[in-house]
């Protein structure tokens, strides 16, 4: 079964992490796996290309498990782009959970910046980079 867990205070989602394999079918045919990996995947790009935030993800496929937490200290229109981003995952997820409930669990866990902060400094857990904004103009590379 795999666990998808919404990290969430008062002040809206920090974060997910989701771990296990769905057993819905063979590996490389597991439809399950496959939307849960392709909606966490998203949302991932989602927050690290296209809102620009340096995330601290962590994947490990072989016991199928992606974790991301905001940066500490997200503020203003950017903590509100992440919001709409994981409220879609969510949303997505919930629709994946009521369709195969055998295969997967959507919950929500409080937020508790002591565990947050063990997590970012685990070792193994790195950090997406910051890139562009989406309709911001990247630095364009000359051609040798």
């Amino acid at each position: 079964m795999i666990i998808v867990e919404f990290v969430k205070s008062n002040q809206g989602w920090h974060g997910f992490r989701a771990r296990g394999h769905a057993g819905f079918a063979d590996p490389g045919e597991d439809i399950v796996c496959a939307a849960v990996s392709a909606l966490t995947q998203t949302a991932v790009l989602g927050l690290t290309e296209v809102v620009g935030l340096e995330c601290q993800v962590s994947v490990e496929e072989k016991e199928g498990s992606l974790d991301c937490l905001l940066p500490s200290g997200l503020a203003g229109q950017d903590w509100q782009r992440a919001q709409l981003i994981l409220e879609v995952l969510h949303a997505g997820l919930r629709a994946t959970e009521k369709e195969y409930k055998r295969y997967v669990r959507v919950k929500e866990v409080p937020y508790r910046e002591d565990e947050s902060s063990a997590f970012r400094l685990q070792e193994g857990r790195r950090k997406h980079e910051k890139r562009p904004r989406f309709g911001s103009e990247a630095p364009r590379r000359e051609k040798p």
